[in-house]
């Protein structure tokens, strides 16, 4: 997949950057840096989601000299050259995110200066993509997990579909009134974030719970220890991984053969990483549906345009942005989203 685009022709005058911000669904306010790259008339956009508001800041004190005459790998090459953080990320994942902005806005820039899209270089058709909406459960007057905002969310569309981030406090009662939704595809114990927001524990008896009490969704980033493997021994095929996966050797390093990915195109920080990942996956019948990280601007459609191309009936995380505001709304794109294609790397 990555020949078929390595050798895209690049000209590259200037970059810009500009900072985006919006509150979200999970409670926070999420800010993302759009990078701009200029050349031969066209503008080809990425967009850095590191998470820390303050990695932002440092961002703008980059001086990186871009101008010249590339291919789309040699530009890959030049990036490597460049220390592209004026000062040290707050998490050593930032240093993908923020490679991924530049390689993404080369990728989009170079497709648009041979008037092409992503489709029409890869030759993959773009599909109708199903997503999900991924959410933070909302909570009572005593602070416990509720179903209250998926039913609001099934009340506006009764298709709709869920990936969820269990916490210790999901008790048996709250689950079975998930389940009986029948609307949750993934759950997400998140048990490779350290000293984040979103920590979960690892504990066997709540893993049991969850996936016995959602018995069909995919269970996504689940320590496999000593204690919970035997939680999962003869449904292996519904494990998952998000975090750690940042290549082809990260996939070969897990601890189970896996049957499903989250693909996030930020984790893998090159073009030529992720396209090469995706590839292997296709080749050895690992499913992938793909991840989203908050994105406020061009990397929304980003995501949507590859799960349009490689994984569109997956229950993909890759919902339209509006699906993260703080509360459920009416009047929204519902799934599968139909394709619009558009020259370079879009939606």
């Amino acid at each position: 997949m990555y020949e078929r685009v390595a050798d895209l022709d690049l000209t590259v005058d200037e970059y810009e950057l500009a900072d985006r911000r919006r509150d979200t669904s999970s409670g926070f306010t999420r800010r993302t840096t759009t990078v701009a790259l200029h050349g031969d008339g066209e503008v080809g956009r990425g967009e850095d989601v590191t998470y820390e508001p303050e990695d932002h800041d440092s961002m703008h004190a980059l001086t990186a000299d871009l101008a010249g005459e590339y291919t789309l790998d040699s530009f890959s090459d030049r990036l490597d050259e460049i220390d592209l953080w004026p000062e040290p990320p707050t998490r050593d994942a930032a240093r993908h995110y923020r490679r991924w902005a530049f390689e993404s806005a080369s990728l989009d820039l170079a497709l648009k200066q041979a008037g092409r899209t992503l489709g029409d270089a890869l030759d993959r058709t773009y599909d109708p993509v199903r997503f999900v909406v991924s959410t933070r459960l909302s909570e009572d007057g005593d602070g416990r997990p509720t179903t209250d905002r998926v039913e609001a969310w099934l009340d506006i569309d009764p298709d709709i579909e869920f990936k969820l981030d269990p916490t210790l406090d999901w008790d048996t009662a709250l689950i079975e009134g998930l389940a009986a939704t029948d609307a949750v595809r993934v759950v997400d114990l998140k048990a490779y974030y350290e000293g984040t927001d979103v920590d979960t524990p690892v504990d066997a008896e709540f893993y049991r719970r969850v996936a016995e009490g959602l018995p069909d969704a995919v269970v996504e980033d689940a320590a496999i220890t000593d204690e919970t493997r035997p939680v999962f021994e003869g449904c292996e095929e519904r494990l998952s991984w998000d975090y750690p996966i940042t290549g082809i050797a990260s996939i070969e390093a897990l601890p189970v053969e896996p049957s499903w990915l989250n693909c996030k195109p930020s984790r893998f920080g090159t073009v030529e990483s992720l396209l090469e990942s995706i590839a292997y996956c296709e080749q050895r019948g690992i499913e992938l549906y793909g991840g989203g990280q908050f994105e406020l601007g061009v990397g929304r459609g980003q995501i949507q345009a590859l799960a349009s191309l490689c994984y569109p009936g997956a229950p993909n995380d890759v919902a339209p942005g509006e699906y993260n505001a703080p509360e459920p709304q009416a009047g929204l794109p519902s799934s599968p989203l139909e394709p619009t294609a558009r020259r370079g790397f879009g939606w």
